[in-house]
Formats: C-alpha cells, structure tokens, sequence
C-alpha cells in the first residue's frame, strides 16, 4: 500500500514535470514569433502591427489530453494572432512584385518579413530545448526539416502559402526559404534577440495570462 502510494507520487511528480517543460517550450515558441514581430518589424522601417499571444488554459489537464488536444488542434495550444504585415496574399508572382513596385519595395521586405517571424518561432523551441539538454545548436543539427518536430507544423505551412505566391518555380521556391531560414538563424544566434526572447518567454510564464497583447510585449521590451 505504502510502496503503491510512493509509486503514484513518483508518476505524478514525471508527469507534471513533462508537463511544465512542455509549456516552457510553448512559451519559447510563442516568444520568439511575438519578439520577432516586434523588433524584425521595427529594424525594416515597416509600420507595427497589432498581435495577441492566445493560450489554451493547460491547468488541471493531463499529459494524455494535451497531446490529444494537440493532434486534433494541429499544435495550436498556443498561438499568435494577427502580426503578420501582409494580411491578404497576393494571388500571384505578378501581383507581388507589382505591389513591391507601388509600395518603394516595402511590400517585398513585409512579405520576408512575415516568413522570417514564422521560422523563428520553431526555432525559438529548438534552441530552448538544445539548452536545456546541454546540446549543440546548429545549422547542421536544427535545420528546415526539422523545424516540424518543435511545433513547426502550422508555421511551415503558411510559409509554404507566402512561397507559392513568391514563385511557381519549386527550386526558387527553396533557394528563398534557404536565405530566410539563415536569416532567422542569425536573429535567434543574437545575443540580445535571444534575450529578448527569454525575458518574454518567463514573462509568458509567470504571468500565465491565457492572451497577452502586443502593448504588454512593447511595454516589456521597452523597460
């Protein structure tokens, strides 16, 4: 009785630990797309644009029912709402470049822009998880492919929809996404980006808001 009561507590105390170091990775995520729209935004000149960080409640639920909330959600625990510059695609390469040349090429840097924010919140994930386990955090190690296995699923497949207005061309296509991705590497490789990062991601979970705005971000950020 008393070594079943001793058993219990053990599996407990596993799964509650599986279960913050899981919100600590969705708090990472989460803060490396918000930050990056907040200070990738600010460095290309680009007007800012309103965001939330939307959570769904995980208190009280089991490991079980959040790895079967996330399947059925495609991994949207967490998300970012709104952020993205370009919020109407363009129907095509044509139309895109057409709008570049209307806008003085603003309109190209907001559409690198948005993709570059979307790859740096897997990658935000990633390089929290390659600390924690006292990993390598590389190029060679982290690269495209692998960007599903933190969270990247919906990520990628926006990306996927900003690249085929970009181009028909599958292998103008990837040259495009090998730049942005280098870029985004760079942006999490800074130290005070990374920072920046970090500071949101304990403040996502400190706070443990189920949405934060962007003005909470820009407050943080600016003191």
């Amino acid at each position: 009785m008393v070594f079943d009561m001793k058993r219990n507590m053990i599996f407990k105390n596993l799964s509650q630990d599986k279960l913050l170091g899981r919100k600590r990775c969705i708090a990472f995520h989460e803060a490396g797309h918000a930050t990056a729209i907040f200070l990738n935004n600010k460095a290309r000149n680009l007007p800012p644009v309103s965001f939330q960080i939307l959570f769904k409640d995980l208190n009280g639920e089991s490991e079980k029912d959040i790895m079967v909330y996330q399947v059925a959600q495609n991994d949207c625990i967490a998300r970012v709402k709104g952020g993205r510059s370009i919020e109407s695609l363009p129907y095509s390469a044509e139309v895109l470049a057409q709008k570049a040349v209307e806008r003085n090429n603003d309109h190209a840097v907001a559409f690198e822009v948005d993709i570059i924010n979307l790859l740096i919140g897997p990658l935000a994930e990633a390089k929290h998880i390659a600390y924690i386990d006292d990993e390598l955090f590389n190029h060679q190690l982290v690269n495209l492919n692998a960007l599903e296995n933190y969270g990247g699923s919906s990520d990628l497949k926006l990306v996927d929809e900003y690249l085929q207005r970009l181009s028909t061309c599958k292998q103008q296509q990837r040259k495009k996404l090998d730049e942005l991705f280098t870029v985004a590497f760079d942006f999490i490789n800074d130290r005070a980006n990374w920072a920046a990062i970090s500071k949101l991601a304990h403040y996502i979970l400190d706070s443990n808001k189920s949405i934060i705005s962007c003005e909470e971000v820009a407050m943080l950020f600016e003191h």
